[in-house]
């Protein structure tokens, strides 16, 4: 199984799409809200050089923001690898 992280605010509404887009793949995922810890906003951009939320990282890989994630799905990658790890294609580049 794949290890899918999200940072997220409270507020934002791009954070409630890609988790609804996570969950309707019955995707489970770490979540980290930025409102409640200031030091996450740090961490997020040393792990994923984004400021803007959500950022997703999948297996530590960061994939992006809502619109990355989307494109992902639109073209068939994102359901295919998260369904099936073992045969899972690479994630494409932004």
């Amino acid at each position: 199984m794949h290890k899918v992280e999200i940072y997220t605010r409270y507020w934002c509404g791009y954070c409630r799409l890609a988790r609804s887009l996570l969950q309707s793949l019955g995707c489970k995922f770490q979540e980290y809200d930025l409102d409640s810890d200031v030091a996450l906003q740090q961490e997020m951009f040393q792990r994923t050089g984004g400021r803007t939320v959500p950022q997703v990282l999948i297996d530590d890989y960061p994939v992006g923001g809502f619109a990355d994630l989307a494109r992902l799905q639109h073209n068939g990658v994102l359901g295919r690898m998260l369904a099936d790890p073992d045969t899972a294609p690479d994630i494409p580049p932004h």
